[in-house]
């Protein structure tokens, strides 16, 4: 038998590796599941057909293939800015993030998280909203994602800067208090003051003191300062007086204030209007005068005879303050069966618009009397007749005992002689006081005494004339003051409680001028040791003072109103005295004292006004400090004080 050809029966060589690959090729497609692409992907991957075909993709926050890898994509590492917007911290999560406003900020979904998919976005937070955030006197100011304090107006801040945040800094707002204004030499602060912010003292210069400037006003500023006063107070000075027509200057004048200048006019010249003066004025010039010197011409008139020897004219008004002299002739007859002949010419020098002269006559003579002028003035001769009488006359008064007058009686025998008293007086300080009397007095003494019932502190012009004579002789005295009249106040007893106002009614001036009223402390024991005209109490300016005693308040009697309510502790300032409050728990005396003071004679008298034992904080004293915790005429201060 013959063999086939070799390998007959078996596929060639070359072809067994194709046949293997469609044999595991069927075997893949017989398997269960072999075509499902879905069943591969990875745990955070979706599977989705795109053009006929199945894919694995990774979810919506991570990244890679879908089907080895699905790896977390970090949103945040753009930045917080960037993708969750401003004033926002971004935080990532697996597979996601979310956003958290920064402190000051809030989500305008009013959720604590969120993503800004919505439209969500971080608003600032209005932290001023809330009350006291700044505390006492602070005032609250936003800011984006904060807020700053500030101080209020009539506050300072104290112990730290400013603005100022209260959880860090140790800043507080205290009440402004500028404290006592300050002092301008040769300069005084007018009226009353309190140290509050605003308040204001107003200055003026002491007497004999001028300031170029105008400027008189110190205000509590918001630094708890005073302003620097602008007032300049310099001793005034007029310089050398003006110079007047056709006058002469009289002496050597001073230049400071108040000085007057006199003037006489030349020969030949008058001052018609009376005495050319000049005085120097505050503003530190020489008032000139009004009036001048004209050329004189002379007129007599109204010649008339008095006290039986003397002889009073007038001259015209242009005659005033200018020298003339008079050339007066006399001739009399005598009346007794002697007759004889007085005949005598007398010249007289005087200025004076009535003058006036007393000739040695003889008495019971008819007298021929004419006056006229010597040059260079010119006039026409005033001729008058008159007789002269016997008569008695007084003479040689004094005054002793301040109110008592005594004389002597020109009689030339002892026998009885009436006189009359007319007695006026007047007071200067109180113009509608007239003290007016008239009586008299029989007596054959040859020095008469007589002591009038007279009042303190009064001028008088007191008149004695002899009833047998018709010539009235004049002289003046002047009584001294005395205490002023007890102050008529309404007592209070206060143990422990507010003390009430005290009424201030204004004293009489009976005794002398009243110049000023002061309200004095004493601590309660010294009370019966107190002498009313000491000026041991002294001023007070604040609650810490260790005085005993002490002037919290002077009014001048000027100033005062009738019925002037008085509030012991209000913290303001009377004249220069402080009205402090008084010291807790302690015991006190409240004296109020009137002074008179005239003719270098000072007389006080005293009256009790309160006693305060177990003293407690006064309603007003706490209104006081209530109201001087935010700003402590014034001022007073002036009163300021400047002026609390």
């Amino acid at each position: 038998m013959g063999r086939g050809p070799r390998g007959a029966g078996r596929p060639p060589r070359r072809l067994l590796p194709l046949l293997l690959l469609l044999g595991l090729a069927r075997g893949a497609a017989a398997a269960p599941g072999a075509d499902d692409v879905c069943a591969t992907c990875h745990e955070h991957a979706t599977c989705k057909q795109r053009d006929g075909k199945k894919m694995c993709i990774c979810k919506y926050g991570f990244v890679g293939n879908g089907r080895t890898q699905c790896n977390d994509k970090n949103e945040c590492q753009f930045g917080a800015t960037v993708v969750c917007g401003n004033h926002t911290s971004c935080h990532n999560t697996l597979g996601g993030f979310y956003c958290i406003c920064l402190e000051g900020y809030r989500a305008t979904n009013n959720n604590k998280t969120f993503i800004p998919n919505d439209g969500t976005f971080c608003t600032d937070v209005d932290e001023c909203e809330v009350s006291g955030l700044c505390r006492q006197g602070g005032r609250c100011v936003n800011t984006h994602g904060s807020f700053e304090c500030y101080c209020l107006d009539g506050y300072l801040p104290k112990s730290g800067p400013e603005p100022f945040h209260p959880t860090r800094d140790a800043t507080s707002c205290t009440e402004i208090d500028c404290g006592a204004p300050p002092e301008v030499p040769d300069g005084y602060i007018i009226g009353n003051y309190t140290s509050r912010l605003g308040s204001q003292v107003r200055y003026t210069c002491k007497e004999g003191f001028l300031s170029d400037s105008e400027d008189t006003v110190s205000s509590c500023t918001a630094l708890g300062t005073w302003e620097s006063p602008k007032l300049n107070c310099q001793e005034i000075s007029c310089g050398r007086p003006p110079e007047v027509q056709h006058a002469v200057l009289v002496g050597n004048p001073s230049s400071s204030l108040g000085s007057v200048a006199h003037y006489v006019c030349q020969e030949g010249f008058e001052s018609p209007g009376g005495k050319i003066t000049s005085v120097c004025t505050e503003k530190g010039t020489w008032r000139e005068s009004t009036l001048m010197c004209t050329e004189i011409i002379t007129e007599i008139n109204d010649v008339s005879v008095f006290n039986n020897t003397c002889v009073r004219w007038q001259v015209n008004p242009g005659r005033i303050n200018s020298r003339i002299v008079y050339v007066i002739h006399i001739k009399g007859q005598r009346l007794d069966p002697v007759a004889s002949v007085h005949e005598e010419t007398v010249n007289l020098t005087t200025a004076s618009r009535t003058p006036e002269v007393c000739l040695d006559l003889y008495q019971g003579t008819n007298y021929t009397m004419s006056i006229s002028t010597a040059p260079p003035t010119h006039s026409v001769p005033a001729v008058i007749g008159f007789q002269t009488a016997v008569k008695q006359t007084i003479g040689n008064i004094s005054i002793f005992n301040e109110t008592c007058l005594r004389w002597r009686s020109m009689k030339t025998a002892d026998t009885e002689e009436m006189y009359l008293f007319h007695v006026q007086g007047q007071r200067w300080y109180q113009k509608e006081f007239v003290q007016e009397m008239t009586f008299n007095i029989t007596t054959s003494s040859r020095a008469p005494e007589m002591c009038l019932d007279l009042r303190a502190g009064t001028n008088y012009s007191v008149g004695i004339q002899a009833l047998s004579s018709g010539l009235p002789a004049v002289i003046s005295l002047t009584t001294q003051i005395t205490e002023p009249p007890l102050p008529e106040v309404d007592f209070f007893a206060v143990n422990g409680g507010p003390l009430p106002h005290l009424r201030l009614r204004k004293a009489t001036e009976e005794n002398g001028p009243i110049s000023s009223y002061q309200v004095l402390v004493l601590p309660l024991a010294l009370q019966s040791t107190f002498a009313c005209d000491s000026e041991g109490p002294t001023s007070f300016f604040s609650n810490t003072s260790g005085a005993d005693g002490y002037v919290t308040a002077e009014l001048l009697a000027r100033d005062v109103p009738d019925d002037t309510q008085i509030s012991i502790g209000d913290r303001l300032y009377y004249g220069r005295y402080y009205n402090a409050p008084l010291k807790i728990g302690n015991d006190y005396c409240i004296i109020l004292r009137v002074t008179s003071e005239w003719n270098q004679v000072r007389r006080s008298t005293c009256a009790v006004w309160a006693q305060v034992k177990d003293s407690s904080l006064m309603l007003q004293q706490m209104v006081g400090a209530g109201l001087g915790s935010v700003a402590v005429v014034i001022v007073l201060a002036f009163l300021s004080f400047s002026a609390m």
